[in-house]
């Protein structure tokens, strides 16, 4: 495993090297990974359900008692619930109601709205995952697999200047500086999905992209949300889904100086 990665500065030229923590040493758990993510996204996933009274809204309150009045006794029919639709004198037209199985009635089982649909995770191995997330990004190999066209310096940290660019354009220039032309290229053309997604709103879904790591909230984070695919994240909100989106892992990151440093001295994902 590497110990030390290069340090780009904006203009793409050398400027040293940094030592990487023991959070980049961690081996690839493509399968810690994958549970990590799942339970982040199952965390995100908004309850859905119907009514509770949805189908239950009918009067099918009907007597099977002798002699009672608008009794269903000794009519010769079956004891599923029903709605009145019309009546002569003591005859009633009834149309079964309410029950499952009938038209206009309840499910038997609908979606609940009461459902946790959250997938627990234990605290350690959410670290673990985190810190095997991290290592795959410094694997070109993992990093090609996610269809990323990564520079042939890869994997390398930036100067810690990248993290006080407030301009979009400031921004692109800086990442084709360090030699992610062509990557920003692929991320700007959207893949289009097939079937109804279209009329679901859904019809374009934008590439992931380049992910840079800070050492704070910073101006780049505003900068980097114009630009299609490319994610700008605090090192301290660092999580599985950001480094692995999809489940899939070695995404194309770049970590500044000062997050590599934050890291190793607040002891981060450890």
């Amino acid at each position: 495993m590497t110990t030390k990665i290069s340090i780009l500065s904006l203009d793409g030229k050398s400027a040293g090297t940094v030592a990487l923590p023991v959070q980049f040493a961690e081996p690839v758990r493509t399968d810690l990974i994958k549970r990590a993510v799942l339970s982040l996204q199952s965390i995100a996933r908004q309850p859905y359900g119907a009514s509770p009274l949805a189908g239950r809204r009918h009067a099918v309150d009907i007597s099977r008692r002798r002699r009672d009045y608008k009794g269903s006794y000794g009519k010769g029919i079956s004891r599923v619930p029903r709605k009145t639709m019309s009546r002569k004198g003591g005859q009633f037209n009834w149309v079964g109601a309410f029950a499952p199985g009938t038209v206009g009635g309840r499910r038997a089982h609908p979606p609940k709205i009461t459902k946790d649909w959250e997938m627990k995770l234990n605290k350690k191995e959410n670290r673990k995952a985190i810190r095997s997330a991290i290592a795959a990004t410094l694997d070109k190999t993992f990093v090609a697999a996610r269809g990323h066209l990564a520079p042939q310096t890869y994997p390398f940290a930036v100067a810690d200047g990248i993290e006080q660019i407030s301009k979009t354009k400031d921004l692109i220039a800086a990442l084709t500086a360090l030699g992610f032309g062509e990557e920003l290229a692929r991320a700007a053309v959207p893949q289009t999905r097939s079937g109804v997604s279209g009329i679901r709103g859904r019809a374009r879904k934008v590439r992931k992209s380049v992910l840079i790591v800070a050492s704070e909230d910073a101006p780049v984070m505003q900068a980097a949300s114009n630009i299609p695919g490319v994610e700008a994240v605090p090192v301290s909100e660092l999580n599985a889904e950001f480094l692995a989106p999809g489940c899939h892992a070695g995404r194309l990151t770049i970590f500044t100086q000062a997050a590599i440093k934050a890291m190793e001295e607040r002891d981060l994902f450890a």
